[in-house]
């Protein structure tokens, strides 16, 4: 299966219904928080530094998305970076959709922050991030996984 990243510029032209219904029967509302929040403008991912990207398989479908927003940390760094609204196609796991979703996305944060935070309670998920180069640190009570750039 050969994937494509591409940086989202309009979340409401792309069909992500796919990844919500499977996120919601997996108990996971992120997905359509996501799709609620851009569509009413809450959170569009186009703050400073921020952004939305999804991968495509091969025929153009959506099967990954992700983004990154700025999330200062209560007494932590202010250019802190927050990995957000991250979810991958069932069937699309473990074949390299979300690591290459995730390495694009850590790219973007590296030139705009000054570490990425994530908070996950999978510990799937936890083992995702910490192959992916995030270290566990669950010291705030909002993240369990950071990564800090140099």
């Amino acid at each position: 299966m050969a994937y494509t990243v591409e940086k989202v510029s309009n979340l409401n032209e792309l069909d992500i219904e796919p990844l919500i219904s499977e996120s919601e029967e997996e108990g996971y509302r992120f997905v359509t928080r996501l799709a609620e929040d851009y569509k009413e403008g809450v959170n569009t991912f186009s703050g400073p530094g921020e952004a939305l990207y999804c991968v495509k398989d091969d025929h153009g479908k959506v099967v990954a998305i992700g983004g990154v927003n700025r999330f200062p940390v209560p007494g932590g760094d202010p250019e802190t970076g927050r990995l957000q609204r991250f979810y991958v196609e069932a069937d699309q796991r473990r074949n390299g959709a979300g690591s290459l979703l995730l390495k694009e996305i850590v790219e973007h944060a590296r030139n705009e922050f000054h570490e990425l935070t994530v908070k996950t309670e999978s510990s799937k998920a936890d083992a995702f991030y910490r192959h992916n180069g995030f270290e566990f640190d669950d010291s705030a009570s909002e993240t369990t996984h950071r990564m800090a750039f140099n």
